[in-house]
């Protein structure tokens, strides 16, 4: 049976993060100063004792989740993954441990990558929402539906776990929306705390604006297969990895779909590498069978 190493995106970041690898690691250390550079602050302080606040906002937020998953991934000895899956944010770290980028590169490309982003939602207000308790049919359905009352967007964007889905889209959209979940049965609707419509069309600026970033990057070929979100199934070959990253910021993160996938394809064991235990709540929920552990 195989083992898949799987990387957290965006949320779960918390105050403190990495400091104790930090202060305990001269490797930590190291890479830690080395991202302070490449990114001309430092955003080590913020990570070890920032706000909320600080922590949640975009430019942050998605080098912060980077680094720590990277250094926590490098600081395990003898780790060879069969498989590899990040959500969202964490395909970037996922790339790092299978060999695709470096950590240099792959830092720059994050940054790059939560500066289109931010760009985008400055242009266009919007905001996404967590559903609980409906089919993704039910939510599928309900997004389609307001789309055509309102002219607005909204649209699935993280497929979880099963009765678990996020939606994205322009704020009154998603608001409609929320209300329309609820009447359709939904245990819970509630707005994320996020900057924006990730995941959907209105994030088109950001995928051609991030097009050139991963354009003048070298990828290298894998050391193992990422599951990656936008097709949820084993991808290999590296230009076809640049394609699904760029698609990535206008598609679903299709979560659920990746996970069966990678047990389909053998895995029996899930470690999550980064700040959190999301992934494996939501693994555990996607098949409660398998065997998870965690390295923070």
């Amino acid at each position: 049976m195989k083992h898949g190493y799987v990387f957290p995106g965006q949320g779960s970041q918390f105050s403190g993060m990495g400091k104790n690898l930090y202060e305990t690691s001269a490797f930590a250390k190291k890479l830690f100063e080395n991202a302070n550079e490449i990114l001309g602050f430092r955003i080590s302080d913020i990570m070890f004792a920032g706000t909320e606040a600080e922590l949640k906002k975009t430019r942050v937020t998605q080098p912060a989740i980077f680094i720590h998953s990277v250094i926590a991934f490098k600081g395990v000895e003898n780790i060879r993954p069969d498989m590899v899956a990040g959500h969202s944010l964490g395909e970037f770290s996922a790339l790092v441990a299978n060999g695709v980028l470096s950590f240099e590169d792959g830092l720059r490309l994050v940054a790059d990558r939560a500066e289109a982003m931010r760009k985008a939602c400055e242009a266009n207000p919007s905001s996404m929402a967590a559903v609980l308790g409906l089919s993704d049919e039910a939510v599928e359905a309900v997004c389609q539906k307001v789309q055509e009352e309102t002219g607005e967007v909204v649209v699935p964007a993280n497929y979880n776990c099963p009765g678990q889905l996020v939606i994205s889209g322009t704020v009154r959209a998603v608001q409609v929306a929320m209300e329309r979940m609820k009447e359709a049965g939904a245990k819970r609707s509630l707005l994320l705390p996020v900057e924006g419509a990730f995941h959907s069309p209105l994030m088109l600026p950001a995928g051609e604006e991030f097009r050139a970033a991963i354009t003048g990057t070298t990828f290298y070929n894998p050391t193992a297969p990422i599951y990656q979100n936008v097709v949820a199934r084993a991808v290999v070959d590296k230009e076809e990895i640049r394609k699904n990253l760029i698609d990535q910021l206008t598609n679903p993160v299709r979560w659920t779909q990746s996970v069966q996938a990678m047990i389909a394809d053998g895995a029996s064991h899930f470690s999550e590498i980064g700040p959190g235990t999301v992934l494996g709540k939501l693994i555990q929920k996607i098949n409660k069978e398998m065997q998870l552990d965690a390295v923070s």
